[in-house]
């Protein structure tokens, strides 16, 4: 990979149309635009490809119009969502391509874990606000964390979603919430089936995340934690940690 010119976004992969697997927007058809690079090391990161620097020569430098043609040839044209993610999208130049993909009818929804702001959050249709629980080894910085509320103002609808494995994780989920209560809270358990090299993934254990999920939902109905809304990682269900989809 050459070095990445001013302006370029670093991208890992562009595909779809498919559904978001998770979130606020579970089961909705969209092009998923995931860049290259991360400032967080989460230690069951399922995304590797577009996080560790081992990949980066898989990464390409593309301007904003480049991107924007892939975008319009997956979907034919027809404005749909364009979901931005990474490794951690927040890093790249996307000003251009949502003022361009606005002026064509498409939607843009971006999730970061919270601890990079832009001032470009506040042209987005959906900011999905993920901070890693004490199972990633990372630490929340909240005075970031709330840089990118500002950043955002009141245009895009912004909601949290938190990954559990635990009961620290699930406390952590709390916490979050209780800091942030006019913010939507997505749950959704995590998936411990570690990334594979290339296309390649291992057996997902779907009775291991079914289990989860049980555990979660039983967490929120017996703590009477009414406004949470728990969902399953609905890509990991059909398609493992399968690149692409």
């Amino acid at each position: 990979m050459s070095e990445k010119p001013s302006g370029d976004i670093l991208v890992a992969e562009i595909f779809g149309p498919t559904i978001q697997g998770e979130g606020a927007l579970i089961g909705l058809p969209t092009v998923f635009v995931r860049t290259g690079g991360c400032d967080y090391r989460c230690s069951w990161c399922d995304s590797l490809h577009a996080v560790s620097s081992a990949y980066r020569k898989d990464w390409v430098a593309m301007s904003s119009q480049a991107v924007w043609q892939k975008v319009r040839e997956l979907s034919h044209s027809i404005p749909l969502t364009v979901s931005l993610s990474g490794g951690n999208p927040a890093i790249q130049p996307f000003a251009p391509l949502i003022k361009q993909g606005h002026l064509e009818g498409y939607r843009f929804a971006l999730e970061t874990q919270g601890s990079i702001a832009k001032g470009w959050f506040g042209d987005l249709d959906m900011l999905v606000l993920s901070p890693k629980p004490p199972s990633s080894k990372m630490q929340s910085d909240w005075h970031v964390f709330d840089t990118c509320l500002v950043a955002a103002g009141t245009k895009p609808d912004i909601v949290l979603k938190i990954v559990v494995f635990d009961e620290d994780d699930y406390t952590y989920a709390r916490q979050v919430a209780s800091r942030y209560p006019r913010l939507p809270v997505y749950l959704q358990p995590g998936n411990h089936t570690p990334p594979l090299q290339g296309n390649d993934q291992a057996a997902i254990d779907v009775e291991g995340l079914n289990a989860r999920l049980d555990w979660l939902i039983a967490k929120v109905t017996s703590d009477q934690w009414f406004e949470a809304r728990v969902l399953p990682q609905l890509h990991v269900m059909l398609w493992g940690n399968k690149r692409g989809v």
